[in-house]
This record gives structure tokens, C-alpha cells and sequence, in this order.
């Protein structure tokens, strides 16, 4: 009896190690400034051969959504699992409180080494201490694979995240000869110029670029003979550049591609329709390295809907837009929405204020976005279609309604329909409440934007 004691003793330890020892790896690679729905794998344009493979090896998550429609909210949002007024890094070029824990304090508690290679756009240190891996705006792979290296030789889990400056402008990578402009089949929202045409054309062979990346990231965990034991994720960030995307709080500047492939866990060529957020990648990681999820995180955990245990995640999501730290922006112009799988609210605080950003700047300038934008003025002109486009982006009314389930363009503005009156007064009542749990005081958190630009951030 004693030996059998000492024999399953000994058996318990030993798997408990072997449990402890076996957590899998994650892998992250983040896009700039690409739009879903140009991945070939969500129905786009462009040629994403390593996106359209790792969905038909893992889930295509179809309703991703963002905290905010530019990089460093986001990428704040991303690494802390909290909205952007809870960190404080609401505006774009912004810092996050010290003291606010992010995704590389969860997973160092749980025996990871967790890097980051490529664009950071977060601040400070000390909220954000990963393994910095080479020091451009794209990833490193060959400081990756010497990272990834060492962790295989010493047995240690590790997670990583790869993140791109592609397809962000001005569109100089790629082979735009793959996409000859007059072959190129143009968003609704969009006016038809020969700059629109030649801009998405080089925007798209840059989209490539940047899935060839995607590649290389598969490539050496393949080399490692990592892939079984990896949660692997592609993902696109906010929108494009173009107008009505970036900076915007309609679909096209939050709505974002998200695909991940976990062998044994997730079935292969799966979808999934249910609402999610970029703050819940924290507490997936951290659900699946074996840990609990902190209480103080926004996003809620993925793995029921990756394992197909559950179709359903979250009823609203919500956003906010901060023109505070964007170049050519007025100083306050806050927007906010939110959105079910059927409708968005969103509410302009200053709709009399003109809307602009890098998008309107004037031609002469190295931003490529507004070249675009003056060809759509210059038409505007003589075609009543291209002023009306121009004139929506300038100019917002206070309340915007959208039945998106349907008018995914976001054209058709329901909130003066009186038939839609009680879905208005609903999602309003559903957005103040949040703005209320998150600390967002509305035009006030507007006004004191200026106070979390990332010149002001801590060491």
C-alpha cells in the first residue's frame, strides 16, 4: 500500500510538472492601417495567400471590433485588456497610467518570457516592459529567431507579438503591378479618381507585404516545430487610411480582421459571428497559460468560442475617437458609438465643427491620404455624388443611427426616424453607461486630451 502511495505520488508530480512545463506559445502579428475587408480571406481584393491559410487552418472571427480608429489607443487597448479612459491613453500619441498592469505582468507570473518586435507607439516602460526585439517599425526576424531559439532550448513558453507598419502609408512596398488601378473594384463610400485608383492599388500590394510577413512568422514557428503548441493570431488593426475609414468611428475605422489557429483546440475553417473586442486578447492569453483573468480587465476571455463551447460573447461594443494629437485635427472633436450586431449609435459631441485630419491637408504635403482626398474635391466640383461624400466627411450631425446589419455602408442616418426612435434612446442609454463605468467625462475627457500626449509620460 505505501509503494502504491509513492507510486501515484510520484505519477501526480510528474504530470502536474509535465501541465506545468506544457503551456503553449503565442504568437501575435498586428497589421497598420488595413482594412478587413481587403484580406481575400474576408472577401478583399488583396492577395493574403498566409492570412487566407491560417483561416482555413484555424477560426475567422467576422465581427472584431476596436476601442478607437487610431494606432496608440489601440495598441493600449491590445496589451492591457482596458478600455483607453481607464489607462488614460485615450488620445493618439498617448501614455497609459503608471501602475497599470499589461499582458507581458499576467504572463511573466506564469512562467512566460513575452517580446514584442516591430512599431511599439506605447508609453511608458514601466507598464509596458517587454523584450524589445530589433528597433524598426517592423518586426526583426532575425532577433525573433534567436529569441524564439532560446526559449525553445530552455523550455520556456513564450509570447509574442510581431507588429508590422504595413500597409500604413505612403504605400511604397509591395508589387503594385498585381493591381492594375482600372481593374480595382472601389468601396461604395469612395469616389472614383485616378489618385483613389493608383493609391489603392499600391495600399493593396502593400497589404501583400505585409502578409508576406505574416509568412515568415509561420515559417519559423514550422522551423521550430512549434505549430501545435501555439495559439497563433493575425489580426488587421483599424481601417485604411482612406476616408471614411481611419480616425472614423463607422465600421471601416473599427470593424477588423482576426483569425487565429490553435492545432487540437480550434476546428479547422471554422467562423465565428459572435461580438469581440481587442481587449479581449489579454484575458484569452491568460485563460489559456493557466492563470485568472484580473477582474479589473474590460475584455472578456475567447476560449468558450474558440473550442465551439459557445456562439455568443458580448451585446454591445463601444469606441471613442479623440482628434487631440492627430496632425491637421481641430482640437476637440470627440465622437463615440456603440454597436450590436444589428445597430450603431454614435453621438459627435462638436457637430459644429468641421471634421479634418490628415485625410483634408493640403496636396503639397508628404501625407499621401490627402492627395486622395483633393482628387474627390477637385470631382466634387461638376459630380453631385463626390461633393456629398466630401461634404459627409467634413461635416456630422450630432446623432448618427445605422441599421449596419443591413447598410454596412453606413449611409442611410436613422436617428431623426421616428420608428427607430426606441433603439436610438436605448443604445444612448447603453453608451452613457459605459462612458460612466470607464471614466469618460464626454467633451471634458476631450478637453483634458492634451494632458495624456506621450511627451507627457513617465519614464
Amino acid at each position: 500500500m505505501n509503494l502504491y502511495r509513492i507510486t501515484l505520488a510520484l505519477s501526480v508530480f510528474v504530470i502536474a510538472s509535465f501541465l506545468s512545463i506544457a503551456k503553449p506559445n503565442f504568437v501575435f502579428v498586428l497589421a497598420d492601417d488595413l482594412s478587413y475587408f481587403d484580406v481575400g480571406c474576408y472577401g478583399g481584393q488583396a492577395h493574403t495567400p498566409h492570412m487566407n491559410g491560417l483561416a482555413a487552418e484555424g477560426m475567422r472571427f467576422d465581427n472584431c471590433f476596436q476601442a478607437a480608429p487610431t494606432c496608440s489607443p489601440t495598441r493600449h487597448n491590445i496589451y492591457t485588456g482596458q478600455s483607453p479612459f481607464k489607462t488614460g491613453a485615450y488620445p493618439n500619441h498617448t501614455f497609459a497610467n503608471p501602475g497599470t498592469k499589461s499582458v507581458v505582468h499576467y504572463l511573466e507570473s506564469l512562467g512566460y518570457r513575452v517580446a514584442l518586435s516591430g512599431k511599439t507607439h506605447i508609453r511608458p516602460q514601466s507598464v509596458f516592459p517587454f523584450e524589445y526585439l530589433g528597433k524598426g517599425n517592423n518586426p526583426d526576424f532575425k532577433a525573433v529567431e534567436s529569441f524564439m531559439k532560446t526559449c525553445v532550448d530552455s523550455d520556456t513558453p513564450f509570447c509574442l507579438f510581431l507588429t508590422s507598419n504595413e500597409p500604413h502609408a505612403p504605400w511604397d512596398k509591395g508589387d503594385a503591378s498585381r493591381y492594375p488601378p482600372d481593374e480595382l473594384d472601389l468601396p461604395y463610400t469612395w469616389v472614383d479618381t485616378p489618385e483613389t485608383r493608383d493609391a489603392y492599388s499600391r495600399y493593396l500590394a502593400e497589404t501583400t507585404y505585409f502578409d508576406d510577413q505574416v509568412g515568415q512568422a509561420l515559417s519559423l514557428i514550422d522551423k521550430y516545430g512549434l505549430a501545435e503548441d501555439t495559439v497563433f493570431i493575425a489580426t488587421t488593426e483599424q481601417g485604411s487610411s482612406f476616408p471614411h475609414a481611419k480616425w472614423t468611428l463607422y465600421d471601416a475605422g473599427l470593424h477588423t480582421g482576426f483569425i487565429v489557429r490553435w492545432p487540437r483546440e480550434v476546428e479547422a475553417g471554422s467562423t465565428c459571428d459572435a461580438l469581440i473586442e481587442y481587449s479581449d486578447v489579454v484575458p484569452t492569453f491568460v485563460e489559456i497559460a493557466g492563470g485568472k483573468p484580473d477582474q479589473i480587465l474590460d475584455g472578456k476571455s475567447l476560449v468558450s468560442l474558440l473550442r465551439g463551447e459557445s456562439d455568443s460573447h458580448k451585446q454591445y461594443v463601444f469606441s471613442e475617437m479623440t482628434t487631440k494629437g492627430i496632425i491637421n485635427a481641430p482640437d476637440h472633436f470627440g465622437i463615440r458609438s456603440v454597436r450590436s450586431l444589428k445597430f450603431k449609435y454614435i453621438w459627435n459631441f462638436t457637430p459644429d465643427v468641421k471634421f479634418e485630419n490628415v485625410v483634408t491637408i493640403p496636396e503639397d504635403t508628404k501625407w499621401g491620404e490627402s492627395a486622395v482626398f483633393n482628387s474627390w474635391k477637385r470631382k466634387g466640383e461638376h459630380d453631385p455624388d463626390a461633393a456629398e461624400k466630401v461634404r459627409r466627411y467634413h461635416y456630422r450631425p450630432e446623432e448618427e443611427l445605422y441599421f449596419v446589419e443591413e447598410d454596412y455602408h453606413e449611409w442611410n442616418n436613422l436617428a431623426d426616424n421616428p420608428e427607430y426612435a426606441d433603439v436610438k434612446r436605448r443604445l444612448r442609454r447603453e453608451l452613457l453607461a459605459w462612458m460612466d463605468k470607464v471614466g469618460d467625462k464626454g467633451q471634458q475627457s476631450e478637453i483634458e486630451a492634451d494632458l495624456r500626449h506621450g511627451s507627457k509620460a513617465p519614464k
